[in-house]
């Protein structure tokens, strides 16, 4: 029953990831679509840099909303399932299944012609189902790169990869009874998640080193909103 858990819950996670925030309010809202603008991405910063603060609020809280419901449904389907997992071992390890398959569907939507975001958002709100001490400690870090440099990619990557040291790290401190080889294998998928969210920022870190990335300001371009 656990395979078949997994199963759904990867299944379930990916299609509610394919469901692109920004695209869906872009669309609706401005009758645009957002991957025809700026930078192309369909994720929250073009979104408000070509779209403006309205629909950048909605986007992001769309994509926070797919991470934390991803989790919470593969939590459901274990208990359905009667997978014999305790609380704590659904919420993790079963919570990374879901967070990866979120991100894989809103980096490649089913719905879209698999052509989505960068998945950064919705990696972070999985944190949030998770262990909630994890996702402030990356918002953290997030924010203080953010506040330095003005980069939100630069902010993006280095929380991405500090995710597997603060989540080994905090499921030390609240390790219990939990055996060794489960820490690592929560730490290792926590890690799959941040790779994949670094690897979507190729096109971000080549401008990063030319130094031609653009910097972060919470006014959108008016040339191209509508």
């Amino acid at each position: 029953m656990l395979f078949l858990a997994i199963l759904l819950s990867a299944g379930v996670s990916y299609l509610l990831g394919s469901f692109n925030s920004a695209i869906l309010v872009v669309r609706l809202w401005k009758h645009q679509d957002v991957r025809e603008f700026g930078s192309h991405n369909a994720g929250l910063t073009n979104t408000l840099r070509c779209f403006g603060k309205g629909c950048a609020v909605l986007t992001l809280i769309g994509d926070l909303a797919k991470g934390i419901v991803a989790v919470f449904l593969s939590r459901e389907i274990c208990m359905v399932l009667d997978t014999g997992l305790t609380a704590q071992q659904d919420v993790h390890f079963i919570g990374y299944i879901a967070g990866i398959f979120a991100i894989l569907g809103h980096v490649f939507p089913v719905y879209y012609h698999f052509k989505g975001g960068k998945g950064v958002l919705v990696g972070v709100s999985v944190f949030l189902g998770i262990d909630w001490k994890v996702f402030l400690c990356l918002i953290v870090i997030f924010a203080i790169v953010l506040v330095i440099t003005k980069y939100v990619s630069l902010g993006s990557i280095i929380a991405s990869a500090c995710c597997p040291f603060v989540t080994f790290g905090f499921q030390m401190w609240q390790r219990g009874d939990l055996p060794m080889w489960y820490i690592w294998l929560n730490t290792i998928l926590s890690a799959l998640m941040a790779l994949w969210v670094i690897c979507m920022h190729h096109a971000n870190i080549e401008r990063l080193l030319k130094g031609t990335e653009n910097k972060f300001s919470i006014h959108s371009n008016k040339n191209n909103e509508h």
